[in-house]
């Protein structure tokens, strides 16, 4: 599962570059055969981000340890609960949450918006896209959430891709779970909402961003995104009173 997880990945940014090129060639050549492709390589982009998430979300709540990063953040004793917030709750997992969030807004948008902005919509889709290949670049080579666990020839154990040099896989029985301080019910919510928040922002950036490049600088676009800022902005606005909230429970935050 997590080979497939990886090889999700793998498609996703190979796709995202073609759905660039495609958009961005086909705006300046005048092809909509092109464009259309451009916006068919976003859903299949979307598509295959939602499968890694998936397969990362089941190999948490299976506890498949031989993932690095299932062991860093779930344990035996650890509810189902807080194994599915733990697809937040450490930076490889977190980064793919967020690239899935982005690749659902993007979707979500481009249906939306498909026969409404003809001039914009390759550059919002190729801005669209560009994000998503920035996230899942860092997810290939900075923060693979699908990296193995490997126990290594002194003793100690490492998180990678392929074995090391003299490593063996990992066999171990327990996880070490989430940092005691997240195992709360607002991990579970408050993440989300902030999520939702922040990268549903990529909206009205992208349309700006094709605003200024095809020079359509009226109120148009702005008129048909301004529901896809607000969406966003309260996402983001909940997000900040749950966490007030939580502030005032854990140790140490002193509080909002």
């Amino acid at each position: 599962m997590a080979d497939l997880g990886l090889l999700a990945l793998v498609v996703a940014f190979v796709v995202a570059l073609f759905g660039i090129a495609a958009n961005l060639i086909g705006a300046q050549q005048k092809r909509p055969a092109l464009i259309v492709a451009g916006r068919n390589a976003l859903y299949v982009v979307s598509g295959f981000v939602a499968l890694a998430a998936l397969i990362l979300i089941i190999a948490l709540q299976r506890r498949d340890y031989s993932l690095a990063y299932v062991a860093n953040v779930v344990s035996n004793d650890q509810s189902v609960f807080f194994n599915l917030a733990a697809l937040w709750g450490g930076q490889a997992g977190s980064l793919l949450f967020w690239t899935l969030i982005l690749a659902g807004y993007s979707t979500a948008v481009t249906l939306s918006q498909w026969k409404r902005q003809p001039i914009l919509r390759p550059y919002v889709t190729a801005v669209l896209l560009g994000v998503l290949l920035f996230f899942l670049t860092v997810l290939l080579f900075a923060a693979n959430a699908f990296n193995r666990l490997w126990l290594m020839p002194d003793g100690t154990t490492l998180g990678a891709t392929f074995a090391p040099a003299g490593a063996v896989p990992a066999q171990i029985t327990d996880g070490s779970g989430l940092n005691p301080l997240l195992q709360n019910y607002w991990m579970v919510i408050h993440p989300v909402m902030l999520y939702l928040g922040w990268i549903g922002m990529i909206i009205p950036f992208s349309f700006a961003v094709a605003a200024l490049v095809t020079r359509q600088l009226g109120n148009e676009w702005v008129r048909s995104i301004r529901r896809w800022t607000l969406v966003p902005w309260m996402f983001l606005t909940a997000g900040i009173l749950m966490g007030s909230q939580w502030a005032y429970v854990e140790l140490g935050w002193g509080g909002y």
